[in-house]
């Protein structure tokens, strides 16, 4: 009696509902830290940030304070709600890079997710930058939060090429390694004139512009240093043969076609 086939539904059906539940939990997720990160901002900018306690921002976002510290681990992370899943956004990026595209392009494209999350909300960036400017401690927290974009794009560059083998002639791990750097700068260049401009402006072509120099400056220096043939060494015969008094000489590569080396020889007899 043959086997009654299984039906690809039962699977189907199980993982669907799990997968809906994990999507709305993320997104309730960051509706919540969003919501903590403005009650934060509003009172940072009217207590000021040193005066401002977690407490006062759980309650003017209307939750506990175990709620609060689900989300944060201090009162100068709650105004960076977006930077662990844009983290994420970014990788996946990589991950999802097409094979035949410059490993470079696909950081820059990766980047882009960064100015995403600040593009999004352009008010709350400019107010978030103006405090990041006059609080320290929030200005330390910003430069942790670029340094893991800049190790990410690290990382994926040097795997494209080997960081042990920096030799003489091969260049590729240290153009990875500045170009991952230049990629980060040049972003946060097109971002601080943006944000200064109080969030006006097609900041995605002024993000291009700034790619474009990058590529430019770093993108074909990338591979160049590589070990290849000369063009002579691609162009050498197969079989060459020489006389030399009543000797005939001839060197011929292992693939190299015993008709051709014979011919070769023969030609060599006749023209000593």
């Amino acid at each position: 009696m043959p086997k009654a086939a299984k039906t690809p539904r039962a699977t189907s059906t199980s993982d669907a509902p799990e997968s809906a539940a994990g999507t709305r939990a993320a997104a309730q997720r960051l509706k919540m830290r969003r919501e903590l990160a403005t009650a934060a901002m509003e009172l940072f900018a009217t207590k000021g940030y040193e005066a401002t306690t977690v407490d006062e921002i759980a309650a003017t976002a209307g939750v506990a304070r175990r709620t609060f510290f689900r989300h944060f681990r201090s009162k100068e992370e709650a105004i960076f709600p977006d930077h662990d899943d844009t983290l994420v956004r970014a990788e996946a990026v990589l991950n999802a890079a097409p094979p035949h595209e410059h490993p470079l392009d696909t950081v820059c494209r990766g980047i882009k997710e960064v100015m995403k999350m600040y593009a999004g909300s352009p008010a709350v960036s400019v107010e978030r930058y103006r405090l990041t400017r006059e609080v320290p401690t929030l200005r330390e927290r910003e430069i942790a939060s670029v340094a893991r974009y800049e190790r990410l794009f690290t990382r994926y560059l040097l795997g494209h090429f080997d960081e042990r083998d920096h030799h003489d002639g091969n260049d590729d791990p240290l153009l990875a390694e500045v170009a991952a750097s230049a990629v980060v700068t040049a972003h946060n260049h097109v971002l601080r004139r943006w944000l200064r401009a109080g969030g006006q402006g097609d900041v995605e072509a002024q993000l291009d512009h700034a790619f474009a120099i990058v590529r430019d400056t770093f993108g074909s220096g990338i591979g160049a240093g590589r070990p290849a043939q000369s063009p002579q060494a691609e162009q050498a015969p197969a079989v060459r043969a020489s006389t030399t008094g009543d000797v005939v000489v001839a060197v011929a590569r292992t693939d190299a076609p015993l008709d051709e080396v014979m011919r070769t020889i023969q030609q060599a007899l006749k023209n000593p």
